[in-house]
């Protein structure tokens, strides 16, 4: 099943398929979208085919990466070319809080289905892919994440975890970014430069993931091990303790969770 095709290329679709071509030849991969000037232009780009949906659903992996809101619409569109196809096919559903029970509604038949939650650092290869396979062989798993690996790191997961963990990885780039900021205007009222207290803000926590990776330390530990006693790294942590910091962004894990819920419905 080599050829690709996708419908829907904004932001999350664009840099998914900008990730596929790295793995598959332009004669293999499919670009829909509306409007079609986007899909367009992506296809220049990438040198492959700029088609409409009809034609993407006829690949045999077919990423559609749209809006919760219209998904159901374009798979009740293409549903009448899946049905005729008498080839092997998997789709691929990229829309946030719809269910594998809700995209085979739609279409109106059993049939394969993975169902992915990448977040905004697929942009540059650095990003999580959870996904959930339903009806899918081993061989065509396998093939899926090979096709994703120069996005980041793909994990298999229960469609359980794609609402819990994928709360997590979908909406953590922007938790982590307000951090960033935060950090940034903290050197700024402390006298530097904004651009140099962005750069360090940002290579900082970079530095701190990659830290936390490499090493497999205990978080607690890797921050006790910043903090000496009566240090200043213990003092700014019991500021955000008392400002309530953790607790803050527990909370904004769980209210994202629950967004997603009222999505699926």
């Amino acid at each position: 099943m080599s050829r690709v095709g996708f419908i829907g290329v904004g932001v999350m679709g664009g840099a998914l398929a900008r990730a596929v071509r790295k793995k598959v030849s332009g004669a293999e991969l499919y670009l829909s979208n509306v409007p079609s000037s986007v899909s367009e232009a992506l296809a220049a780009e990438l040198g492959c085919k700029s088609c409409d949906n009809e034609e993407a659903a006829g690949c045999g992996y077919i990423f559609v990466a749209v809006k919760p809101n219209i998904i159901r619409s374009v798979l009740a569109d293409i549903a009448p070319v899946l049905k005729k196809r008498e080839d092997r096919f998997v789709l691929v559903s990229v829309a946030a809080g719809i269910t594998i029970e809700t995209v085979k509604q739609a279409v109106g038949f059993d049939l394969p289905v993975i169902r992915i939650m990448p977040n905004t650092p697929v942009l540059c290869g650095k990003g999580v892919i959870l996904a959930a396979c339903d009806g899918v062989t081993d061989e065509e798993k396998a093939e899926f994440f090979d096709l994703l690996g120069a996005a980041g790191t793909c994990d298999d997961v229960t469609e359980k975890m794609i609402e819990t963990a994928g709360t997590l990885t979908g909406c953590g780039p922007a938790y982590a970014f307000v951090i960033m900021q935060a950090l940034a205007d903290g050197a700024v009222a402390c006298g530097v430069d904004r651009a140099h207290a962005v750069k360090y803000a940002e290579l900082t926590l970079s530095g701190a993931a990659e830290l936390a990776l490499s090493t497999g330390k205990h978080l607690e530990q890797l921050k006790d091990e910043v903090c000496s006693p009566g240090g200043s790294t213990i003092e700014g942590v019991a500021a955000m303790e008392h400002a309530k910091v953790r607790a803050a962004m527990i909370d904004a894990v769980k209210a994202s969770y629950e967004k997603n819920l009222k999505l699926g419905k």
